[in-house]
């Protein structure tokens, strides 16, 4: 079998600006092809992503050559397999149940998001990615994580930095300064938020970590609650300006999500179109083939979650936001035993609250200018900004 093609002409900077024409190209033509400029062999096809993702034997998490090392300073769960990365995720899993959401928290996401939607002014032109789907949705982290007393604005520069040096496959040396900066700070809150949680527990993650009977290493607490800033804000803040702009852009299909109250499909379909964490890495193990082609042991493959969730074979006009789909077998919150920890509470926060208050408040809400929405990102997408005019 061959090995796979190259493809040399595309750059970092087409992939951050516009990835979904490549990925449509590469899906018809070269679905498992190598691409020099990230150094990794791109797998397109939802069969192949999600093959991947549930192999832990054939591929492996602990990508040597992931930027997420220097950019969390740390060999986070992320890039764990097996028993190691099972103990560490459990040891945070229970802050993040659906019964621990339902009981504890709920209500006070709910409050949190009333507060924040009261400061908007009606008949206004707000942008809503800066008013309130990044700050609520680092207002409700906060609380999740044990992190009382950081600021909104603290933590979604910690969160942005660390995403940004995460997915700095070009290892431009000055976003891992930035990211240097914001460990500094986070370890210094982080120390003390657990400080004060050690005397007076709580069910957040933070708490359940220092207080076990049986910790996982202090410098693991730090790295994994990190990994939770980092992709705790950008998924739920993300996916909320991709919804809002699929919505607006389509009022059929917001009137008809307001008549079934179908908020969660809404949300369903607004991951698979703009998936948050568009990609993935792993390490081969051993010689083995993909799609006919053949993958050396050594290799890092990059499954493309973004685009398996556009793959033809899966998604009729799967380039089109379309909430009411027969079927929708996105791989948004990725397969196998790395699956979004944090699924739950993204469905909880932003499809059961989030988006049904924003509406209620703002029935006639708007977009000006669809065309003025600039995307951005090639490891981690989204809207740079979502001005919209309330009413």
């Amino acid at each position: 079998m061959p090995l796979a093609p190259v493809d040399e002409t595309v750059s970092i900077g087409d992939l951050v600006r516009d990835p979904y024409p490549i990925y449509r190209r590469m899906r018809a033509e070269t679905p498992v092809v190598r691409v020099p400029s990230v150094k990794r062999t791109f797998l397109t096809k939802a069969a192949h992503t999600k093959m991947v993702k549930d192999d832990v034997v054939r591929f492996s998490s602990n990508d040597p050559t992931t930027p997420m090392e220097p950019a969390f300073r740390a060999h986070t769960l992320m890039r764990k397999d097996g028993e190691e990365h099972r103990r560490e995720r459990m040891a945070m899993q229970k802050a993040f149940t659906p019964k621990v959401i339902k009981t504890n928290w709920a209500q006070l996401y709910r409050d949190i998001t009333d507060r924040y939607l009261d400061r908007l002014p009606r008949g206004e032109t707000v942008d809503l990615y800066s008013e309130i789907c990044a700050p609520v949705s680092a207002r409700i982290l906060t609380h999740i994580l044990g992190l009382e007393g950081a600021s909104d604005e603290e933590m979604m520069r910690w969160s942005q930095q660390l995403i940004d040096g995460a997915g700095n496959f070009g290892w431009d040396p000055k976003l891992f300064e930035i990211t240097d900066k914001a460990n500094d700070e986070m370890d210094v809150h982080i120390a003390a938020c657990a400080e004060r949680l050690r005397a007076e527990p709580n069910d957040s993650a933070l708490s359940l970590m220092v207080n076990a009977a049986d910790p996982i290493p202090w410098s693991q607490i730090v790295a994994n609650i990190k990994i939770a800033i980092g992709g705790g804000i950008n998924e739920p803040r993300d996916a909320m300006a991709t919804i809002v702009y699929g919505l607006l852009t389509n009022p059929d299909q917001l009137e008809e999500v307001r008549r079934q109250e179908a908020w969660g499909a809404a949300f369903e379909e607004g991951i698979r179109w703009v998936a948050p964490i568009q990609a993935s890495s792993r390490l081969v193990m051993e010689d083995t083939e993909i799609g006919g082609i053949d993958i050396p042991k050594g290799d890092i493959v990059m499954s493309i979650q973004a685009s398996a969730n556009r793959d033809e074979e899966l998604f009729e006009e799967g380039e089109d936001y379309h909430v009411f789909r027969d079927k929708n077998p996105h791989q948004a919150f990725g397969t196998g035993p790395h699956h979004c920890a944090g699924a739950h509470i993204a469905r909880r926060t932003v499809g059961e609250i989030m988006m049904p208050e924003l509406f209620e408040r703002f029935p006639n809400m708007s977009l000006p200018d669809p065309e003025a929405i600039v995307w951005h990102g090639f490891g981690f997408r989204g809207p740079l900004s979502m001005p919209v005019t309330l009413n």
